[in-house]
């Protein structure tokens, strides 16, 4: 077997002591701990390569171990063939490809000098490991939020039925301090995603530049290496927050390593230790987690000083941005078009927007206390927010003109109406409103009665009221008629019991007899 080379340190070493400290052969075996016959053999090889000392700075290892071994260099030159490795890796990207294949189609090409088949595998798997490069990355104070969730659950038992619950545990860590917080939540759907932000953003005190979320679809709405389209309600939380989203590129879990590892700490040092313990409610379960989270970012570092949380203290605490004076509160944004009704419809019930909007879409924004409705970046309605399914919560502004009239047709309205006329037109609407089943059969007859006194005044209207009642025919058309016949300006003594005849209104070509509806 050969005799293993010494590293170039020692040889240096072996020239400097003998060449500048002047130690005999022994004396370097003894301070080097090799054996004499290496001395000798090291410093024979010096003489033969012509090497003196100091040796030339610019002379490179590799270079120096040529000159002391020629007969070895120049055997190991190119006595095997080194495979095409790039173009290895491509072909085995095909199902059918295999290495044994290649290898062989490799040593029929360089039979007398290619590698055995292991050898081959094996500097294949060397070259491979090379291409895969990985950037240390180096996180600045206050920048970054690195967020996920863990694979694992954790139950939760109803303590009345005994149904068990998973919940899902949401995991936040600082760049620079490794500060983490964990959280247990029902889902990961869009709400609990959020709500999870805004209890992390209180743990910490603060708010960091940026926050580096995983693709999932409460964060994510639709994946690019390059622009991802962040969800707009997560969106949404970044403005209330001023917080920059960043979203890892999908298929690379490196650009989110500091939550990777986050997660597997939460899982082995609180999950791990809580797993024999049963919880009844969300809440036991978060009050568990946050005294183990306590004690876990008070731990010690293994290789660095101090903890988690005076590294915190230190580097993120100081720079982190101000907390808005209130926290988000989490709404749902939807897509809606407006219907011919001038109402969008939202949880089953239905809010009123501008009439001119209709068959538009605008954006729904629904809180758990208020519905806010934006077209085109501009709030244009605003509702409290009803549970009720089926019912409709109508602004009097947004409706048109001739509605918001219509709506405000009433008895009660219509009666002080005629009041302010006179106490005559008030008693031929009181009969108009009596005389149908249903009030509202009369309305359109009672505005058509009133809008007389556009025409004719007040006065005027409300005397051929009187009449009308004097005649026993307080109708509109008997109104109307009275009115363009000028009869109302005749005075006529109410104690005549024949002032039907005296004022020949049958005879007159306007009023029609009792026939007339038969």
């Amino acid at each position: 077997m050969a005799k293993k080379r010494l590293s170039m340190r020692k040889i240096k070493d072996i020239l400097r002591l003998r060449h500048e400290a002047g130690l005999s052969y022994r004396g370097i075996a003894q301070a080097l701990n090799i054996g004499y016959g290496t001395v000798v053999d090291y410093l024979k090889r010096a003489d033969q390569a012509g090497l003196s000392w100091p040796i030339p700075e610019e002379l490179l290892e590799r270079d120096l171990g040529r000159m002391l071994f020629p007969s070895q260099a120049a055997t190991g030159q190119r006595r095997f063939t080194e495979p095409d490795f790039p173009q290895v890796h491509q072909e085995l990207k095909q199902k059918t490809v295999t290495k044994l294949l290649l290898w062989q189609e490799y040593r029929q090409q360089y039979p007398d000098n290619g590698y055995s088949y292991a050898q081959f595998c094996h500097r294949y798997l060397e070259w491979l490991g090379c291409q895969q490069r990985s950037m240390r990355q180096i996180h600045r104070a206050g920048e970054k939020l690195f967020v996920d969730y863990c694979g694992p659950t954790m139950a939760v038992v109803n303590p009345d039925t005994g149904e068990v619950r998973q919940a899902q545990i949401f995991v936040a860590v600082m760049g620079a301090s490794s500060y983490t917080f964990a959280r247990a939540s029902w889902s990961q759907n869009q709400e609990d995603w959020l709500n999870a932000h805004v209890q992390a953003f209180e743990f910490l005190g603060g708010v960091p530049e940026v926050v580096v979320p995983d693709n999932l679809k409460s964060a994510v709405r639709k994946t690019h290496r390059y622009e991802p389209d962040i969800n707009p309600a997560y969106q949404q939380l970044a403005q209330h927050y001023q917080v920059a989203v960043v979203p890892a590129r999908p298929y690379k879990p490196k650009d989110k390593s500091k939550a990777e590892v986050a997660v597997q700490i939460v899982e082995r040092w609180i999950m791990a230790r809580l797993r024999h313990q049963t919880f009844f409610t969300l809440a036991s379960l978060n009050q568990a987690i946050r005294f183990l989270l306590d004690d876990l970012n008070q731990r010690p570092f293994k290789k660095l000083p101090g903890s988690r949380a005076s590294q915190f203290k230190q580097l993120d605490q100081p720079v982190l941005k101000s907390l808005p004076a209130t926290p988000y509160q989490y709404a749902d944004i939807k897509q809606a078009r407006v219907h011919i009704d001038y109402h969008i419809e939202y949880d089953k019930h239905y809010y009123s927007v501008p009439h001119h909007l209709v068959k538009q879409a605008v954006e729904v924004q629904a809180s758990s206390s208020s519905i806010s409705v934006y077209n085109k970046g501009q709030r244009v309605a605003s509702h409290p927010r009803s549970y009720r399914q089926g019912a409709h919560s109508t602004c009097a502004e947004h409706m048109p003109q001739a509605h918001r009239a219509m709506q405000e047709w009433s008895s009660e309205r219509f009666l002080s109406w005629a009041n302010e006329i006179g106490a005559e037109t008030r008693e031929v609407v009181n009969h108009l409103l009596q005389e149908k089943r249903h009030q509202e059969q009369s309305y359109r007859r009672i505005l058509a009665l009133l809008s007389n006194a556009k025409k004719y005044g007040r006065e005027r209207l409300n005397k051929a009221c009187g009449r009308a009642l004097l005649i026993n025919s307080p109708t509109r058309s008997s109104v109307e008629s009275i009115l363009k016949q000028g009869l109302d300006q005749i005075v006529v003594e109410r104690h005549n019991h024949h002032v039907q005849e005296e004022l020949c209104l049958d005879h007159h070509e306007n009023i029609r007899g009792e026939d007339y509806y038969h």
